[in-house]
């Protein structure tokens, strides 16, 4: 039967099954295919968070959503078009989100009495009108490849364990991408199971040509190529792209760059990349707890390097004496914190921004420290930049906030021109005469003296500094200048950082504000609802302490304020009390990021009426 061929614009798919499904394998490769088909992409991987969920249940679930498109896309999709379902549990747990009418794979397979059972279904939801009103395909994925591996030597388990491949090949059919990417894949991944290799091809290759042979599929589908720039672009995660951000910070600095960490959901994998880049001089240290890791870092800033250190919000909380003891030493020292819902271990899979208060006045005493944070994953690499310059320009601790969904997020990321990224200059104190440990330059920053200088021996602890001469003070009011002048440091790099740049209709009735991961929701919702007629602006915070100089002048230009964040309303508070204007919180604690539309039906409902929305 010869198959028709559509063109679509945009496409959202999510792969769904059991945690040993190898649902994020799939995802993953379907993205780093689609990045070379050159489709623009924003994907939204789902972790369980139960390490060994038992198998079928819905706790173990494990997700993977890919929006591509041949236009300039911002969100992972609001409601996948396709969903891909390997068990029941899958399904029970995605089927809400799936767009109405949308279409529904199933391994009809995993619906039998005992995994329907786990998923604490009473009846089959494929025959009891569950999935009414869906686009049901329903696919004996195990059994197809169990018959395409039957004459492998592979045991019956292992067999089954290759059905994401048999998926990857058949989506791979659907939506027009090639196969050689993963082919080729598999050959360095399995260069030393050539059996397991072969499996999978055979099994990604049947997947393939069952979506060409069979009836069951009419249609299939092509996305163009998105206009991008003109460059070199590669697919890049959040965390991948802040831990290369970190190497050219090193090298613009000419700093050997120092990681102290400890592994903690979902930092780690930043661990985990720069640990591969001893070549550039890279030293990871993974120690034995959160408080050995930042204080090894802060050493290796005494001692000259540039010293980063990796957690989330449980992670700081640890780290916070060791901060604090930063501060007191003006030292420069860069904390990333991937921030996770909490309180406790709380989420340790899901995203929240939660951690902001924490990371502004999360340490005893008066103790400033910069706050910075990327909006996109590619954005990590130009912020990792960003804070290692201004830790260094101004010795002071930075708090990098990422957070779950940019670090595990991805998409195209342009490579930059090397020689074009600005330097990072470093003034190590060299001269013995006149040197006294906090003297100051124009920046407030007191000399950064190596260990073993001869002449440039000081003193560096926790206990109070006298001015200039950084002996142990406990005078009243060199207390209180002390405290005043490391607030006011950091308080002066509000002249060396970017205003903020308003985007939107200049007689707009709402301002929409944010900071870190809600950067593509709140554009996709700004721009639809303009396109509508509403008049709505935005602006976006990447510098959080110090706001950015015009942040008063722009808050108060407009007469209506709305802030969503994945929290409580950390950031309105801090604006609220800064600016004494009036700002909306809109916020969400589920550990998903907003979709565009929640955040445009607020919108409606502030500006009154759907203004024409279906």
């Amino acid at each position: 039967m010869e198959k028709g061929l559509l063109e679509l614009t945009d496409v959202t798919v999510r792969f769904a099954g059991d945690s040993g499904d190898g649902m994020q394998l799939t995802g993953s490769q379907f993205t780093n295919t689609t990045a070379i088909v050159g489709n623009d992409l924003s994907t939204l991987p789902d972790y369980p968070a139960e390490i060994r969920a038992p198998a079928g249940t819905t706790y173990g679930v494990s997700g993977f959503q890919l929006h591509f498109s041949s236009n300039d896309i911002q969100t992972p999709g609001d409601e996948p078009d396709v969903l891909v379902a390997m068990n029941p549990a899958a399904l029970k747990t995605n089927l809400s989100d799936l767009k109405k009418g949308g279409t529904l794979i199933v391994n009809v397979n995993s619906f039998d009495s005992k995994n329907l059972r786990l998923a604490d279904y009473e009846t089959n939801p494929l025959e009891d009108g569950t999935v009414e009103g869906y686009n049901v395909i329903q696919v004996p994925l195990s059994q197809l490849t169990n018959t395409a591996l039957e004459d492998t030597s592979l045991s019956a388990k292992e067999k089954t364990r290759c059905k994401n491949f048999f998926a990857l090949g058949m989506m791979y059919w659907l939506y027009s991408r090639p196969i050689e990417p993963t082919l080729n894949w598999l050959n360095v991944k399995f260069k030393n199971a050539p059996e397991i290799k072969a499996a999978n091809e055979k099994a990604l290759k049947a997947g393939y040509y069952f979506g060409e042979t069979t009836e069951v599929f009419t249609t299939r589908y092509e996305v163009k190529p998105a206009t991008l720039p003109k460059g070199t672009y590669r697919n890049i995660s959040g965390n991948e792209a802040l831990a290369l951000g970190f190497i050219a910070a090193s090298v613009k600095s000419g700093l050997p760059l120092f990681l102290g960490s400890y592994p903690i959901t979902p930092a780690s994998d930043i661990l985990h990349e720069l640990s591969r880049h001893k070549n550039f001089g890279v030293r990871t240290f993974q120690a034995e707890d959160e408080i050995a890791a930042v204080t090894a870092a802060l050493g290796a800033a005494y001692s000259g390097a540039l010293a980063i250190t990796t957690t989330s919000g449980p992670g700081v909380a640890l780290k916070t004496e060791t901060i604090g003891l930063a501060v007191m030493t003006e030292l420069p020292i860069v904390i990333i914190d991937v921030q996770r819902g909490g309180p406790s271990t709380g989420l340790p899979t899901k995203t929240e921004q939660s951690d902001l208060l924490q990371a502004m006045f999360g340490r005893n005493g008066e103790a400033p420290v910069a706050v910075v944070a990327p909006a996109t994953p590619a954005e990590c690499f130009s912020m990792a930049l960003e804070a290692s310059r201004l830790a260094i320009k101004y010795m002071v601790p930075v708090m990098y906030l990422s957070d779950g969904y940019i670090a595990n997020g991805s998409e195209p990321w342009k490579l930059p021109d090397v020689d074009a990224l600005p330097e990072i200059e470093v003034k190590f104190r060299t001269e013995a005469e006149g040197f006294k440990p906090y003297l100051r330059d124009e920046n407030l920053s007191r000399p950064w003296a190596l260990p073993g200088t001869p002449g440039l021996e000081h003193r560096v602890g926790g206990l109070e500094k006298a001015n200039i001469t950084g002996d142990v003070s406990y005078d009243p009011e060199n207390h209180e200048f002390m405290v005043r002048l490391r607030a006011q440091k950091v308080k002066n790099m509000e002249n060396d950082i970017p205003e903020l740049e308003v985007r939107g209709d200049k007689d707009a009735e709402l301002l929409v504000i944010g900071w870190g991961g809600t950067h593509g929701a709140i554009s996709e919702a700004v721009d639809r609802a303009r396109n509508r007629g509403l008049k709505v602006a935005r602006v976006h915070f990447r510098y959080l302490n110090p706001l950015p100089k015009n942040t008063g002048e722009v808050l108060r230009s407009y007469k209506k304020i709305l802030c969503p964040e994945l929290n409580m309303g950390q950031l309105s508070k801090i604006l609220r009390n800064e600016f004494l204007v009036d700002i909306e919180p809109f916020n969400k604690i589920q550990g998903l990021p907003f979709k565009s539309s929640e955040i445009e039906n607020k919108i409606d409902s502030i500006l009154g009426g759907n203004n024409g929305r279906k």
